[in-house]
């Protein structure tokens, strides 16, 4: 492999944390920090990655368990991957146990073992093969995310150098390292902080910047070249969002949610139950549309959609607000050119039901499909390409011009053969209810797989996926034909 692509790859595995500022003297720490954090990945300041990292206290020391997925473009070379791992740690930090799933160039393997009584048990699964292996080492193994805090918890003075062993899933060896603390230095952003440098690489300086906490505030190879930067999760989670939803090979392995069972003939799928494990209890249960939804315990919720799902409650029908008639950033239903072709579908239409149908199916026509956002309704309208999200936007402003109360809703649909991929639809008020409709699949009702998750169209309204996305897992609980 590649040792600038290890290089990329092991950026992703060495973040640890993000928080405060760097606030006081260097000082000592008697643990890790223990948090959720989320980093993005930059290469000459464009983002091309993403990584999230959170770190908990077991019985046996500390977990550090974190996901990421990154695409770059480097030397003329391009390369992808996304990893999931998962690292034991005892409380100096010393590894006991891990579990490493990697997807490079769109080949998977895994990576897994304990480490005791000087060696490491690993197993290695590629290709459909299984090997084992066993490492001999002398002394404690650290894996990556435990580099940045390892001199804080033992004496971070300027001057003080480390040599440690480390662990590198990815060529299932060990490797030396030393660390050095600089000393107070701030980040190129003017955040102040701790300055550490490691030799990781080969031939390249690998600087960090940390917190008094041992918080990962930035990394910096080749001067800048390659950065790991953290972030706020809402800003981060619109650009997750988006490239989950454009189904981009960026987050494309990352963001698959596999169900157990599969789903057999999705096509001639009723109705549909599920539960999904992993779920994040801040996040609302949205209901209406073909679908009910209902909290099951502790990060565990139901949906059931189609024939499956609950029977709404008697009750005076709600009315929709207003705004789901109005225009809206990237919904320009009130623009002349949307304005006429709503106009021009609805001639010699008797119902609202008929004219939806029309409107789905003029637009998944209308629209040549891509993996990238073709923007707003108006844009789209006149280049012709875009995205679920851009199918989901035409469609709205179509029907909303038309008098039709609609709604920009994202969740997941079942891609046969693979599992559930996140996807932008719509809702439409029709005879008193919201039915689901599909612009990118002409499909009215959409079908049962799509679980809606939120609403709203703008990035702010995408954001919360990042509380979830890579992190769920999806049950069948029943399947109706």
């Amino acid at each position: 492999m590649n040792s600038c692509f290890r290089l990329f790859i092991a950026l992703t595995l060495l973040l640890c944390s993000s928080a405060a500022s760097f606030a006081a003297p260097p000082h000592k720490v008697d643990r890790p920090p223990l948090s959720e954090r989320w980093f993005g990945i930059y290469v000459d300041n464009e983002r091309v990655g993403f990584y999230r990292q959170n770190i908990s206290e077991s019985p046996e020391g500390y977990l550090m368990d974190g996901y990421g997925s990154v695409r770059m473009k480097v030397m003329g070379f391009s390369k992808e991957a996304s990893t999931r791992e998962t690292y034991l740690v005892s409380k100096n930090l010393s590894l006991r146990s891990f579990d490493v799933e990697q997807t490079i160039n769109g080949s998977s393997s895994r990576v897994s073992g304990k480490i005791g009584d000087g060696v490491i048990r690993l197993k290695s699964e590629a290709n459909g093969k299984t090997t084992d292996k066993h490492i001999k080492v002398k002394g404690d193994v650290f894996p990556g995310p435990a580099l940045n805090i390892y001199p804080l918890m033992r004496d971070p003075s300027a001057g003080k150098s480390y040599k440690i062993v480390t662990f590198d899933p990815e060529e299932s060896k060990v490797k030396d390292v030393t660390i050095t603390v600089l000393g107070e230095e701030k980040t190129p952003e003017g955040v102040p902080g701790l300055k550490l440098r490691n030799n990781l690489y080969p031939f390249v300086n690998n600087d960090i910047w940390v917190d008094s906490q041992g918080n990962t505030l930035m990394e910096s190879v080749r001067d800048g070249l390659v950065t790991t930067r953290s972030e706020d999760p809402k800003l981060l989670g619109a650009f997750v969002g988006g490239v989950a939803l454009a189904k981009k090979d960026l987050i494309y392995d990352f963001s698959l949610v596999r169900s157990d069972p599969p789903i057999k003939e999705p096509k001639k799928l009723t109705g549909l139950a599920v539960e999904i494990t992993g779920w994040n209890d801040a996040l609302l249960l949205l209901q209406e549309g073909g679908q009910t939804a209902a909290r099951l315990g502790a990060e565990r919720v139901s949906i059931r959609t189609g024939s499956l799902a609950a029977a709404p409650a008697a009750s005076e029908p709600k009315k929709p607000s207003e705004a789901y008639l109005k225009p809206a950033d990237k919904i320009e239903s009130d623009a002349p050119e949307i304005a006429a072709q709503s106009k021009l579908l609805a001639a010699g239409i008797n119902s609202q039901e008929e004219l939806v149908k029309k409107l789905a199916s003029w637009t998944a026509e209308w629209l040549n499909d891509t993996v990238d956002d073709g923007g707003g309704a108006l844009a789209s309208f006149k280049s012709r390409t875009g995205n679920c999200q851009t199918h989901a936007r035409l469609y709205t402003a179509l029907a909303r011009a038309g008098g039709i109360p609609t709604r920009f809703v994202s969740g997941l649909v079942y891609l046969d053969g693979k599992g559930f991929l996140y996807h932008s639809w719509a809702e439409s008020f029709i005879d008193d209810r919201w039915v689901s409709v599909d612009p990118t699949y002409n499909q009215l009702p959409s079908d049962p797989t799509h679980l809606k998750l939120l609403e709203g169209h703008l990035a702010e309204d995408l954001a919360p996926i990042i509380a979830i996305i890579g992190r769920i897992r999806i049950n069948v609980l029943e399947t109706k034909y």
